[in-house]
């Protein structure tokens, strides 16, 4: 019984953070802009050198949005019609789970109990989570036509961070072009 007590909240954080694993997505887009004109693009390196993180990481992200958009029929181009651009962010989160309730082996409520010692459990964890924000930008107007946001929990695995930026990628862009029933 005291093991169960003790492995109840490992597994209820392990189910709330997998559960937080997924990316929140949101979208914007300038409403007078014709999406049907834009075939052709090309990377937006001003605005991509700002981005900070690390150069390993913006190559695997901007390969992922090249990806992203030729499976979306468009073409790199020396003289695009759309220039693409990124920003991100991160936080560090500290998760802290405690569960002091006072329950002994033998079912003891809220108050006093002989077994108090044994029965509660803390754990603290860090996490890092991260915002990258998808900027479409018209090319001979230079103005923002379409932004895609992605927010989610950033993996230090580095065999699983190629596989999360796909993720995060592909969830943003699966917004683009707007109004498209996904």
């Amino acid at each position: 019984m005291n093991r169960i007590i003790k492995v109840v909240p490992i597994l209820m954080l392990f189910v709330l953070m997998a559960s937080c694993s997924s990316v929140k997505v949101a979208s914007d887009y300038d409403k007078n802009a014709n999406f049907n004109q834009y075939k052709t693009f090309a990377f937006y390196k001003t605005g991509i050198d700002k981005a900070e993180i690390s150069d390993l990481d913006k190559r695997r992200i901007l390969r992922a949005i090249e990806s992203e958009l030729m499976a979306k029929g468009f073409t790199k181009s020396e003289n695009p019609d759309m220039l693409v651009s990124i920003f991100t962010k991160s936080r560090d989160k500290v998760n802290v789970y405690n569960n002091n309730y006072g329950y002994g082996p033998y079912g003891y409520g809220w108050g006093w109990s002989p077994y108090y010692w044994n029965s509660g459990y803390s754990s603290v964890s860090t996490s890092t989570e991260g915002t990258l924000y998808v900027d479409l930008i018209d090319a001979n107007k230079k103005e923002l036509v379409w932004q895609g946001m992605g927010i989610g929990f950033i993996s230090q695995n580095m065999e699983k961070k190629e596989e999360r930026i796909k993720e995060f990628v592909a969830k943003i862009m699966e917004k683009y072009p707007p109004g498209m029933v996904n």
